[in-house]
């Protein structure tokens, strides 16, 4: 059978399912910021002189986004240490419902894909086990919202000039860790190793691209202690899929580390989300079961 647990990924960040560690959590949910328009490209010359204004107000209007109710079907497509699948993914309003339906990139054999639809039919059966699910995923936006009201202070920011991004021009910012900014707690130790690059959409000021590189080891919590290793990578880029909405498009790791300063920690996953159609705001999971499938054996994407 397969498990329940590794269908369950998605781009949006860690509440998706990904789930590597507390540090990578919180800095991937922290790029998915939904910001408000500047008002004119005047404004550049402010953003240019000090930055963090900017970056405040996206961390802000994160909080306050509304891409939750305007959920999305999507394809994800992940290479996870050598393993290669392809899931179609609904977002509802109950939290995501997963099918896999490709295997290193080949549709699923039988075997696997009547225990694929076992499961689907199972879970439709069972709405507690759905319910725990959206909880936790619900636990872990809770948390990245603390680490999100953050960004503006843990970081200082140097405006670098306007980059070509996937909708049109972006501010270019790059970012060091803020010697003056005291982790409050083990979770945003994190920050105090990390340096790179962010986007930001002129038009829309979306987060278009998060670089980030480890350039010390860094503790982190967030329910397990751990470090992460200096050198480490996360990148993740998000676009405009249609009618100003905003998904992550694109997800790179590249993390060892340990937890409880035993277990050997290594993420080394690539993530590539397509295929984006919007479906109903008040759709259910067993709705979004039920989409899946009528599928039949599920719509693999030619790539």
């Amino acid at each position: 059978m397969i498990e329940e647990r590794s269908l369950q990924d998605g781009p949006r960040g860690a509440c998706r399912g990904l789930r590597p560690s507390g540090a990578t959590i919180a800095v991937l949910i922290a790029v998915l910021a939904a910001l408000q328009p500047l008002g004119s490209a005047a404004r550049a010359q402010d953003v240019e002189h000090d930055p963090v204004p900017l970056v405040r107000r996206a961390s802000q209007n994160e909080l306050h986004s509304s891409n939750g109710g305007h959920p999305y079907r999507y394809q994800l497509h992940k290479i996870d240490d050598g393993k290669i699948t392809t899931k179609e993914i609904v977002e509802t309003k109950d939290g995501d419902v997963a099918r896999l339906i490709a295997i290193d990139d080949k549709p699923l054999d039988a075997d696997v894909q009547q225990a694929e639809l076992d499961r689907l039919n199972n879970l439709a059966a069972h709405p507690e086990v759905q319910e725990h699910r959206r909880k936790r995923e619900q636990e872990d936006s809770d948390r990245a919202n603390k680490m999100i009201r953050l960004l503006p202070d843990a970081f200082a920011y140097k405006y670098e000039g306007m980059v070509d991004g996937p909708n049109g021009q972006c501010y270019r910012l790059s970012f060091q860790p803020n010697p003056n900014f005291t982790p409050p707690d083990r979770e945003a130790q994190v920050y105090a190793g990390m340096a790179g690059e962010l986007w930001i959409d002129k038009g829309q000021e979306r987060m278009v691209k998060l670089d980030a590189h480890l350039i010390a080891d860094v503790e982190f919590g967030w329910g397990i202690l751990g470090r992460l290793y200096k050198g480490g990578s996360i990148l993740v880029e998000q676009a405009d899929v249609g009618d100003h909405h905003w998904e992550t498009t694109h997800m790179k790791l590249n993390l060892t580390g340990k937890a409880l300063m035993i277990k050997t920690l290594s993420f080394q996953t690539t993530e590539d989300a397509s295929h984006f159609e919007p479906v109903p705001a008040q759709m259910g999971y067993q709705e979004a079961i039920k989409m899946l499938l009528s599928d039949g054996n599920g719509r693999v994407a030619a790539r």
